[in-house]
This record gives structure tokens, C-alpha cells and sequence, in this order.
């Protein structure tokens, strides 16, 4: 049998400088972070408008929760008086000692 040869076989290279490996690591990341960098989508002008459509809508939308509470709790406190007002009114008219109530009582003419 014939003994196959390889032209294209790895030689063995002598051995390199450290710091031309590291130079040569160094540039590779660069090349890398360059390429990474140029390929990464880039913003669109649809993207930004939608952005601050949202960060608007959400503003909107807090600036509304904020007047709804208070509103409603502008309500409870009227509701709250008005409650009030007339538990004082029911309390004068139907007090203990009876006056409201005795004075009622007794015909008008007399």
C-alpha cells in the first residue's frame, strides 16, 4: 500500500511571542465589539414616537387615577358631613330630656 501524504497538514510553527497573542486576542475583541455594534438594530423613528406615545398615555393615565381619588374621597367626606349634619339634627329633635318632642306633644291652644 501506498503511504498517503497530506499537502495541505498542519506544520508545526514555532512558538509565538506572548505578547503578540495578546495583541492579537486584543484585536480580535475589538473587531468583535466593532462588528456587534454595527449590526445591532438601530432605533427606529416609528419605535421612538411609539415610546413617547406610551410614556404620554401612561401619564394621562396617572394624572386621571389621582383626580379620581381625590374626587372620591372629596365625595366621602360630603357624604360624611351630610351624615353627620343629620344624625345632629335627628339627636336635637329626639334629644333626652324630651323637649323637642314634649313641646310637640302638648296641644297648640290651650
Amino acid at each position: 500500500m501506498a503511504i498517503l501524504r497530506r499537502s495541505y497538514g498542519y506544520s508545526k510553527v514555532d512558538k509565538e511571542d506572548p505578547e503578540e497573542i495578546i495583541h492579537r486576542r486584543a484585536q480580535f475583541l475589538i473587531y468583535k465589539a466593532l462588528y456587534q455594534a454595527d449590526t445591532r438594530r438601530k432605533p427606529s423613528f416609528l419605535r421612538i414616537r411609539l415610546c413617547r406615545l406610551k410614556v404620554k398615555i401612561g401619564r394621562r393615565l396617572k394624572k386621571l387615577r389621582k383626580s379620581a381619588l381625590v374626587s372620591i374621597s372629596a365625595e366621602r367626606i360630603g357624604v360624611y358631613k351630610q351624615l353627620i349634619h343629620q344624625l345632629k339634627t335627628w339627636r336635637r329633635l329626639f334629644n333626652r330630656d324630651g323637649g323637642t318632642i314634649a313641646t310637640l306633644s302638648h296641644p297648640l291652644f290651650t
